[in-house]
């Protein structure tokens, strides 16, 4: 429900300097959660700034309304991923936009609620779904994946050193019962890793469960379809800020930047370039940033942002 939705924005000042909200000006949040940072957004971009929120969390759109419902019709939110942005943007009738903003976190209400089954600090079902209407779901995908392909999600997603003995034990558990709940799939790790049982700083399972959320979500396809459409729907002046929290979004987020602020892709040998390509943005943050050590301490789960910006160049 909207009063129990909890989440705390990542490096709001940050956000807004390097976003530039203005007076307006079209924006569009692209993960609006509980509506904090779209609240930023409408404030510094008032009497007249327009806010787009997206989420394919109904619960998050639920919390966002009752949070923005003070901004009037300057709001308008959508559910549906932001990797849909496009065709969102497209039945709204607008055609560009002065600035974007992806928080890619799980919201603090995903984690915190047992029944969502993103986190394995109290028992729940194995859901994940950022979507709760999609049809796959981390216990599906658990059921039907074979070893090698449950190997290759945990390795190339969660970066799991033991990734192939997570995926055998997956297989010879569900032999005997489905693996249905957190808590369940939390002791396997434990007991199919070295050393599983001992305390670690850093929960055996973690990558495991970040791994299957990032495949039940289809996540880094989604990143890079939704940085694709967010790049070509700002307007000569715009900017696109992102808000990455583990190194595989990190690593695309930065990659794309790279990629869209190249001109010339000819090969050195040649004495002039033949391409043509224009570089389509500039880079406004040359390393990424991260939250002040206030921030960390007071939100512990801020301590793995990286944010980056960019700024869209006249065509």
């Amino acid at each position: 429900m909207a009063d129990a939705f909890r989440h705390v924005s990542v490096m709001p000042g940050e956000v807004l300097e390097l976003l530039a909200p203005r007076p307006g000006g079209i924006y569009l949040d692209g993960t609006v959660g509980g509506g904090g940072h779209a609240g930023l957004i409408l404030t510094a971009s008032a009497p007249d700034g327009r806010l787009i929120g997206l989420d394919q969390d109904p619960a998050a759109l639920a919390a966002a309304a009752a949070t923005l419902a003070g901004f009037g019709t300057r709001v308008t939110l959508c559910l549906g991923s932001f990797a849909g942005l496009d065709r969102q943007l497209t039945n709204l009738g607008i055609e560009q936009v002065d600035g974007i903003l992806l928080d890619l976190g799980v919201s603090s209400h995903q984690l915190d609620t047992p029944e969502r089954g993103f986190s394995f600090r109290e028992d729940g079902p194995l859901d994940m779904r950022m979507n709760p209407d999609q049809s796959l779901s981390a216990a599906g995908l658990l059921a039907s994946a074979d070893a090698e392909e449950l190997k290759r999600i945990f390795r190339e997603y969660g970066e799991e050193r033991w990734a192939g003995r997570i995926a055998r034990e997956i297989v010879r558990a569900r032999g005997e019962a489905p693996l249905a709940t957190t808590r369940q799939l939390a002791e396997l790790v434990c007991r199919a890793v070295p050393g599983g049982h001992v305390p670690q700083r850093i929960h055996p399972a973690t990558r495991v469960f970040q791994a299957l959320r990032i495949a039940v979500n289809a996540e880094l396809d989604a990143l890079q379809s939704g940085l694709a459409a967010a790049l070509s729907r700002l307007r000569p002046g715009g900017r696109l800020v992102v808000i990455s929290f583990h190194s595989l979004e990190d690593r695309l987020v930065k990659q794309g930047f790279r990629a869209a602020a190249t001109s010339c892709s000819c090969p050195p040998r040649l004495p002039v370039c033949v391409c043509g390509r224009k570089a389509l943005v500039k880079i406004l943050t040359t390393r990424g940033v991260r939250p002040a050590e206030a921030e960390t301490i007071a939100n512990p789960r801020a301590r793995s942002a990286v944010l980056r910006a960019v700024e869209r160049l006249a065509a």
